[in-house]
């Protein structure tokens, strides 16, 4: 059965590049105009992803987004958001109410391609295992030992540090939110700054030398792990 997408963007020819270039490597995609629209059609099918922009007539991209995760029946269906430059901080809240990556207008095709397939994988994967030895080429994560490894040699690094990489590598490619980043790190509630958080990645970066580039800058968002 081929995997249905929704599309939620009130630009028709956005709509169609999106329903090209999907439908020919396979998945079933279906349309709708406004944020209305999109929820009857996200409830009666009940598709493997959504595809959502945030500018629409009516109901706002991040409305849709909100009533998706507060829907127990449809809070698990994976969002895209696809924004313009200009929608920073809208693209910010739509992961912070729990979209799972974005992709900014105009865009490739095979980007947004790459994109899907990747939540989609994520969606289909195991549940993460937080103890799992981590591996990307020669850097070595154990979260049991609490060690990372860069081509067998030990790298020191503080606890923050160690939480931090952690954190971003056992969700390869997932976007994150500085946010986002402090919870999953130090959990509700801490007192950490946006500052703070990007202090911490640049000195994570110098230490993990080349592997330092794998921490890729979101800009305007975040940060994510680029295995």
């Amino acid at each position: 059965m081929k995997e249905l997408i929704v599309v939620i963007d009130d630009e028709e020819d956005i709509r169609e590049l999106i329903r090209y270039n999907l439908s020919k490597e396979g998945y079933e995609v279906v349309c709708a105009v406004s944020g209305e629209e999109g929820l009857e059609l996200i409830r009666r099918r009940a598709p493997n992803i959504v595809i959502l922009d945030l500018m629409l007539p009516g109901m706002g991209g991040l409305e849709v987004c909100r009533q998706l995760k507060a829907d127990s029946v449809l809070k698990a269906i994976p969002i895209v958001i696809v924004s313009a430059l200009g929608d920073e901080p809208d693209v910010v809240s739509g992961l912070e109410l729990g979209a799972d990556d974005y992709v900014s207008k105009p865009f490739s095709p095979r980007v947004l391609l790459a994109r899907v397939k990747s939540v989609l994988r994520r969606g289909r994967a195991a549940p993460i295992d937080e103890q799992a030895i981590l591996r990307e080429e020669g850097l070595f994560v154990n979260p049991q030992r609490r060690e990372v490894q860069i081509n067998g040699a030990l790298i020191e690094l503080t606890n923050t540090e160690f939480k931090l990489l952690h954190f971003l590598m056992r969700q390869p490619g997932l976007v994150f939110t500085r946010d986002q980043i402090v919870e999953g790190v130090h959990g509700d509630d801490y007192p950490v700054t946006d500052r703070s958080v990007d202090v911490q990645v640049v000195g994570l970066r110098k230490k993990l030398l080349d592997y330092g580039a794998y921490i890729e800058t979101v800009r305007g968002v975040g940060y994510r792990f680029k295995g």
